[in-house]
């Protein structure tokens, strides 16, 4: 079991205890959303649970440093804010998934031609960014 690191010292807490507790709300539901995510393809974990460890970051050391830590979520995160990258797999994944969840949305459960037609734009347009963002674990190309 590898020993928890203390990210503390990345933190921009909020001074106030008013703006603390919204943010400790917010990242609680941010967290929470990610955690649907991770049983609902057609919702991305990854950007949720950067966006509660951005509100746990101005709010609480102690969710923050949880977060950061855990075995599933924290790698992620801490590649995403040490070096604004995704790793290759994590992203190869998201776009498998989110391209089967959008494929069967417009094949099985969305009738209108626009709405099918701006689902594709969406997921192309989606899969485009997301293949953008740097994977510093990205094999070579050979």
């Amino acid at each position: 079991m590898r020993r928890p690191v203390d990210y503390s010292g990345e933190m921009r807490r909020a001074s106030s205890p008013g703006v603390r507790l919204f943010f400790l709300a917010l990242g609680t539901v941010f967290f929470v959303i990610g955690l649907v995510g991770v049983v609902m393809p057609v919702l991305p974990t990854t950007p949720f649970m950067l966006l509660a460890a951005g509100c746990y970051a101005r709010a609480s050391a102690r969710f923050y440093n949880w977060l950061m830590n855990h075995p599933a979520f924290g790698p992620t995160l801490v590649e995403w804010r040490r070096h604004r990258a995704i790793p290759y797999r994590t992203k190869l994944w998201a776009i498998a998934l989110m391209s089967l969840t959008l494929a069967s949305s417009i094949v099985f459960f969305v009738e209108a031609l626009w709405a099918k037609a701006a689902l594709a734009v969406l997921g192309v347009g989606l899969a485009f960014w997301l293949y953008r963002v740097p994977s510093r674990d990205r094999p070579a190309r050979g």
